[in-house]
């Protein structure tokens, strides 16, 4: 009889070498982006922190994390990036991670890596000497993508309107999905080319700036065409809605611990109102709901960096779940610091805004509920 083989138990527990990259990028969060200098710094209309997006990147490395080493990158997984981006989400970072450095190069990794036009911007995203971003709205989930509207002539040159795109008024490098004579391609734009124009627009979330792309006979690099660039941009789509729960998660783990702190110091009627029963119990549903979250986000994570058949499905379960996680931790967050929690003075308010942002991103909670049932072969009610 020939024994049957199965796929590997996930592992959700974190390794010695994941536990030393989150110590190391929290000590930095905490020294370069606290919530002051968080809420200071979107005064200033900057698309992003590029004194601590650049210590992120040659102080510890982690904006090459997913590009292979013989590439100029750390040749690390998934799950180290996802250790990253929920330091990122506690601490609200206002810096291009998902963007550039998860979809990006997720999208670049999908092409001919052994083509220069491929592999000089990966090491240039790698070494954090280039801001990319991939040119599809942000609430674009895995297997949504359709038809591009942009068009690209048998020349490369790129015409069309993308609406959304996040992090684009500060990307140096575009990666553009488009429509060519035969069929779907990808292709690498120049911000600075003539016939690039990004406009900003003013989002929920002011740590993750969007603006509208619009191209008029833009010169385009190609990277891949036919299936291999619509399974590029894919696959990008599907590690970038992943890795988004572990942002999601931390900001919810962020949002639990504050709101344990201050009512544990808050005190009414001559004693902590975390005391009070009530507060008590809502506080214990949400923490079940964050370590539920940590599990399913931990699970998308291990699949990604095993790239297995599994992976749409544990990412379907994450998405589903963790979304509206963080967004009931950052409500509760608020209402639970009361009048103060309404503040522009308190940070709270900032992670209300990036969950109800993250809802959006990637694809809703009830996209990913419709593909997780088609994937689990479950009929609709």
């Amino acid at each position: 009889m020939t024994p049957t083989t199965s796929a590997p138990e996930p592992d959700l527990l974190y390794t010695a070498e994941e536990d030393a990259l989150r110590a190391a990028v929290r000590a930095l969060l905490a020294d370069r982006c606290d919530p002051a200098t968080v809420l200071a710094g979107l005064e200033t209309g900057r698309p992003h922190d590029p004194g601590l997006w650049r210590a992120l990147a040659t102080e510890i490395g982690v904006t090459g994390l997913l590009v292979p080493e013989k590439l100029g990158g750390a040749g690390a997984t998934a799950r180290e990036a996802a250790v990253v981006l929920e330091e990122l989400g506690r601490a609200m970072a206002p810096v291009p991670y998902l963007t550039s450095s998860i979809l990006a190069v997720t999208a670049l990794l999908g092409c001919d890596t052994d083509r220069a036009e491929v592999a000089e911007p990966l090491a240039a995203l790698a070494e954090g000497r280039a801001l990319g971003t991939l040119a599809v709205p942000l609430t674009t989930a895995p297997g949504d993508t359709g038809p591009a509207p942009v068009r690209a002539d048998a020349a490369g040159r790129l015409t069309g309107r993308v609406t959304s795109v996040a992090d684009v008024a500060g990307a140096g490098l575009l990666f553009v999905p488009a429509e060519g004579p035969d069929g779907p391609e990808l292709h690498a734009v120049d911000a600075a080319a003539d016939g690039v124009r990004a406009e900003p627009i003013t989002p929920l979330d002011l740590t993750r700036p969007l603006g509208h792309l619009t191209l008029d006979a833009a010169a385009g690099r190609l990277l891949a065409r036919g299936d291999r660039a619509r399974a590029a941009l894919d696959r990008a789509l599907l590690t970038g809605a992943g890795l988004l729960a572990s942002e999601q998660l931390g900001l919810a783990d962020w949002c639990l611990a504050e709101t344990v702190r201050y009512t544990g110091e808050r005190t009414q009627f001559g004693r902590p109102v975390g005391s009070f029963q009530a507060l008590k119990h809502r506080m214990a549903a949400l923490w079940l709901d964050v370590a539920s979250a940590r599990a399913a986000a931990r699970n998308a994570a291990d699949a990604l960096s095993g790239n297995g058949p599994e992976a749409p499905l544990a990412v379907a379960v994450a998405q589903s779940f963790c979304a509206p996680v963080a967004v009931r931790a950052a409500e509760e967050c608020i209402q639970l610091h009361g009048g103060l929690g309404m503040t522009w003075e308190h940070p709270a308010h900032l992670y209300l805004k990036r969950a109800k942002a993250d809802e959006l991103a990637l694809g809703t909670p009830g996209r990913h509920r419709q593909a997780l049932a088609e994937l689990a072969d479950l009929a609709a009610p």
